[in-house]
């Protein structure tokens, strides 16, 4: 499902609801768990599952077009653990 798709949906679920309201709630809800996680926060939606970030190291790369190596620095990922509803669900 893209984007698109999901606002179509919830509009569709909710026709109380203006096509612009929808979208706003979606940006909202998407914009809120961004900043938590830039902020080091972790996001638990029960059910779901758990939105964090983890630590990647430093480490050696290769550029693919030169193969020359090159130094890649640690940072900060997101991510997603599915919730045990979630889970059964999809199994």
């Amino acid at each position: 499902m893209i984007r698109s798709e999901l606002l179509q949906a919830l509009h569709r679920d909710n026709p109380e609801l203006r096509a612009e309201e929808v979208e706003q709630v979606v940006d909202i809800f998407f914009d809120e768990i961004a900043e938590r996680l830039a902020e080091g926060g972790r996001v638990e939606l029960r059910g779901f599952g758990a939105f964090s970030t983890r630590e990647r190291e430093a480490r050696q790369g290769r550029n693919p077009r030169t193969g020359e190596t090159v130094d890649v620095p640690s940072k900060r990922v997101p991510y997603f653990k599915p919730g045990k509803d979630m889970r059964k669900r999809i199994n």
